[in-house]
């Protein structure tokens, strides 16, 4: 049995150049070197000259040694000698007589060549093995072997690395096709087979509908988009959302069978719903065969319905368009319930706030017996008529004044007139200031009565701003509000939509040509990192 020798094969750039640029001078000077030796060794006659001869070997052997050559060339130097029948006692002296040959013992292609001798049968049907050389006990004579010309051996030699290098390069294309073929080209066969032959066709129906606000008397700054799509956004958002869930999924199952039909024996294996599936499995088809969609600036809702059969599609969309205008329903209901309730409670804040108001204005009436503002007017007339009395009454004493001899007795009845009509007018002053049986002041109370009157006056108005309020909310929800115009009637497909064999193909071939170029790329910089 033989083992075969592993030897690593690398690819070095400019081999072949390097090779023969290096010239034949130093095969020149090695044979020239060799051939002084073996001449000196051969025709030597005196110990002298055989002494000097093993001295140069000698120091030839030191420089080898100081090489600091691993085991592994010493063990292809040792094969490269015995290929070529050179006797050597050590490692390095194999090195040495090879080198004295011309020979580069740690060659690619001298090792190869060892490879090659080594596997062919001897004569007598054997392999033949490496064998141990025995140690010489006495110098080994060196003898002149016949070499060819080292350039020829060199262009042999690089004709062989280049028809190796073709070889490899051949065996990587080669390898590259089969992995193409095995990775990339078979499974695009195999699913361009599946969507041109073995898939079911499905047949999509395809509608749109949009929810429209309806025209409300109320004004103010909600009324300017009342008219416009920005005014049912989040109730079309909503609506899809609801529709995309798996409550629309589990209703559409019970109402238009929606498992029963995904669950078909005519529909192929990779498409069919399993039987008893579970509802998260049925919801991954629904999501794939039901799309939905959403376009603010035209405030449409699109929707497309995919199945095995073009009646079944239709029957699914009218389903889903029946539960979204119930959704709309829905919505509209509870914001007019919240709207009524609303209104209901503002107007009961407001009547209890206008109850408070009067109950305290009747309170602060009913502190006095009098009427404060009649008994006010009473007071303030009595004050302007002593007034008037005072004034006329001075006139009268500056008239009896201006006499040169004035009636003593009428200028003093005057001035006691005027000075009893003045203390009238303190008085009467001083009632309106002093304090009442409340502890208010006249004016005080007047003052708080009008406070309190203007707050009645207030609540009442109030009161009936929340009563027409009120009205106007029950008004609108006696009427809808929100309503789901249908734009696009499902229609009955006649061709089948799904699947599209050649883009499917070509989707799948993208994907894999991506996934292999991921995957090499990734090895190689793995196997550049490790190397």
């Amino acid at each position: 049995m033989t083992m075969k020798h592993k030897i690593e094969k690398y690819r070095i750039k400019g081999l072949a150049s390097k090779l023969a640029q290096r010239g034949n001078q130093e095969d020149s000077e090695q044979t020239h070197q060799s051939q002084k030796s073996l001449n000196n060794v051969a025709k030597g006659s005196g110990a002298a000259t055989a002494q000097a001869a093993q001295n140069t070997i000698n120091q030839d052997l030191e420089a080898v040694r100081q090489e600091g050559l691993n085991a592994r060339q010493l063990r292809m130097a040792r094969r490269t000698a015995q290929n070529h029948g050179l006797p050597f006692e050590t490692d390095h002296e194999a090195v040495l007589k090879l080198r004295m040959q011309g020979i580069d013992p740690f060659e690619r292609g001298n090792v190869l060549d060892i490879q090659a001798k080594t596997d062919l049968p001897s004569q007598d049907g054997k392999k033949q093995l490496p064998q141990k050389i025995a140690l010489s006990k006495v110098p080994a004579v060196l003898t002149k072997t016949s070499d060819p010309n080292p350039g020829v051996r060199r262009a042999a030699e690089i004709m062989a690395l280049q028809k190796d290098m073709i070889r490899r390069r051949r065996r990587n294309i080669l390898m590259l096709v089969l992995r193409l073929a095995a990775f990339i080209f078979l499974p695009t066969l195999m699913s361009g087979y599946y969507f041109s032959s073995l898939a079911t066709p499905m047949y999509s129906s395809k509608s749109a509908f949009q929810i429209i606000k309806a025209d409300s008397g109320l004004g103010g700054a909600g009324g300017l988009l009342s008219g416009t799509q920005f005014a049912t956004t989040p109730d079309a958002i909503a609506v899809q959302s609801y529709l995309e869930s798996k409550e629309a999924m589990l209703r559409l199952d019970r109402d238009a069978g929606f498992k029963a039909h995904f669950s078909e024996p005519s529909i192929d294996v990779l498409q069919r719903l399993p039987e008893n599936a579970s509802n998260e499995s049925a919801y991954k088809i629904y999501k794939k065969r039901i799309k939905l969609g959403f376009d603010p600036t035209e405030g449409v809702v699109n929707m497309e319905v995919i199945s095995a059969n073009p009646a079944v599609s239709v029957a699914f969309s009218r389903a889903l368009i029946t539960y979204a205008e119930e959704k709309v329903d829905g919505l509209s209901q509870r914001k007019k319930k919240n709207q009524l309730a609303d209104a209901k409670e503002s107007l009961q804040s407001a009547m209890e706030e206008r109850g408070k108001a009067q109950e305290a204005l009747v309170e602060l009436q009913q502190s006095t017996l009098l009427d404060p503002e009649a008994y006010a007017a009473s007071l303030r007339s009595q004050i302007t008529t002593l007034e008037q009395q005072i004034l006329s009454k001075e006139l009268q004493l500056e008239a009896l004044l201006d006499n040169l001899k004035p009636n003593e007795s009428r200028v003093s009845g005057v001035r006691a007139d005027i000075r009893r009509l003045r203390q009238a007018k303190i008085d009467t002053e001083e009632t309106i200031k002093a304090p009442m049986d409340n502890g208010m002041t006249l004016a005080e109370l007047l003052s708080r009565i009008q406070v309190f009157m203007a707050d009645v006056a207030t609540r009442d108005m109030m009161f009936q701003s929340s009563l027409e309020h009120l009205r106007a909310t029950e008004s609108d929800a006696t009427s809808q509000s929100r309503y789901l115009t249908l734009a696009v009637e499902p229609v009955s497909a006649e061709s089948a939509s799904h699947p599209h064999a050649f883009e499917d193909t070509l989707t799948v071939l993208l994907i894999l040509c991506g996934i292999y170029l991921l995957i090499s790329i990734t090895a190689s910089i793995l196997r550049e990192q490790v190397n």
